[in-house]
């Protein structure tokens, strides 16, 4: 039995898996009064929360303690006071239970939980609040292609609902007023490979000045940035000659962008994965899903060596498990 840890965000999950079963999968989001996250107040909540959900994640696997033989840790990239409550919460259990632990990036987490659902080499379109990017396995190592230049696509869009009065996440409101919008045309920004959505974010405001409507606003929005990013997954899938696209991060759960996604795969003749909404957010099923691959391949560490690496990019670690 493995048991993820995940912790990077607003998110303290806990889940098990079993040779690439989820078992498990239980979380508690943080939700601020008002505004984004704040990171410490998100780690209290985490530290708050913890032992309630581990021992739910237990109960729903229908195992004990004893069962688990090593922790899989989201310990990069993340918010730094989130990413220490977690990982103070993965130390003690290890160091109780006299278990090693693996450390996962979070991104690589949102990629390899495409296998769950059949993906074998995909390029991966990762969307999440502060993650725009779209990566790939070559020589080695996890490349990204592409990615945004200033802001996360999901962040982009909660600042832009919470500039129109919508509370955090913003996304689903969004998405909700999009079923009744035409389309107006906002900045279209795609430079190479990488994406910029501030262009956009200011259009959107002074257009929300204006009186324009919130839904022509936010149907304009979904069409155009979601444009942008399956765009660069496209030329990705040409560039690495793949046959796979799956869809990861929070943004994924919106219909229209799995849509898009599906019509753009079906168009070049290539399969389109997207798992289910709870292993799309963030969750401690992947995390104990590439951590039990990464230790069949010989990956763990002691407690005490393993650190947080809040900025550590998609690219820096070293793939050895494939």
């Amino acid at each position: 039995m493995i048991l993820g840890i995940e912790c990077t965000a607003h998110t303290f999950g806990v889940g098990v898996v079993n040779k690439g079963k989820i078992l498990s999968n239980v979380r508690d989001m943080y939700v601020p009064e008002s505004g984004g996250i704040i990171p410490i107040e998100s780690a209290k909540h985490h530290r708050s929360v913890s032992e309630r959900i581990y021992a739910e994640a237990l109960q729903k696997a229908g195992i004990k303690e004893e069962d688990i033989i090593v922790i899989a840790l989201s310990n990069a990239p993340g918010l730094a006071p989130c990413l220490l409550a977690g990982m103070e919460f993965a130390k003690a259990l290890a160091n109780r239970l006299k278990l090693p632990i693996v450390p996962v990036n979070h991104c690589i987490a949102h990629l390899e939980i495409g296998r769950s659902v059949g993906a074998k080499d995909p390029v991966l379109l990762y969307t999440s609040g502060a993650n725009t990017q779209i990566i790939a396995y070559a020589a080695g190592k996890y490349r990204v292609f592409g990615e945004t230049l200033d802001i996360g696509i999901g962040n982009f869009i909660d600042k832009f609902a919470r500039f129109a009065g919508m509370s955090f996440p913003g996304g689903p409101k969004i998405e909700e007023k999009a079923k009744n919008g035409k389309y107006l045309e906002l900045p279209y920004s795609i430079k190479g490979m990488d994406i910029s959505f501030s262009g956009m974010q200011t259009k959107l405001q002074q257009l929300y000045q204006k009186g324009i409507l919130l839904e022509d606003l936010s149907f304009s929005l979904q069409e155009t940035a979601f444009a942008m990013v399956i765009e660069a997954a496209e030329r990705a899938l040409a560039h690495t000659q793949k046959k796979e696209l799956v869809l990861g991060g929070g943004v994924g759960c919106n219909a229209r962008l799995q849509q898009m996604c599906s019509i753009m795969c079906k168009e070049r003749g290539s399969k389109f994965f997207c798992p289910e909404k709870s292993l799309l957010i963030d969750n401690a099923a992947m995390i104990a899903f590439t951590g039990e691959i990464m230790y069949k391949s010989g990956i763990k560490e002691k407690p005490k060596d393993v650190d947080i690496k809040p900025r550590e990019r998609t690219d820096e670690v070293k793939v050895t498990w494939h």
